[in-house]
């Protein structure tokens, strides 16, 4: 594997359910570090949606490895922000045998 290029900033984030006042939760968001990453296309399907088709387009997004039990290693159900992008965190794994980067499948999330 040759090193992938790090050169976008990546915000990692965290959800944390907060009451909402009504007796129910709302999701918030909290940064937990700034990450490098290279981002490249991976699978994409298509599934029927409430108004027909939708494509969803998987994406790979390599970054430096940090130590398991590490804040700054991404987990599942994470996420991480470019702006005004925000990738949904899938899976997480290994991307060589030494375990130097981490490969996030991630799904991109509609700006809402």
């Amino acid at each position: 594997m040759s090193a992938p290029r790090l050169t976008r900033a990546l915000v990692l984030e965290h959800p944390q359910a907060a009451p909402d006042g009504a007796g129910g939760q709302a999701i918030t968001w909290s940064a937990l570090g700034m990450l490098w990453a290279e981002i490249r296309p991976g699978a994409g399907n298509e599934r029927m949606g409430a108004m027909g088709p939708e494509a969803a387009q998987r994406l790979r997004i390599t970054l430096r490895a940090a130590p398991a039990g590490s804040p700054r290693r991404p987990r599942p159900g994470q996420r991480l922000v470019e702006g005004p992008r925000r990738f949904r965190i899938l899976a997480v794994a290994e991307a060589d045998p030494t375990g130097r980067y981490l490969v996030c499948t991630a799904l991109e999330e509609d700006p809402a």
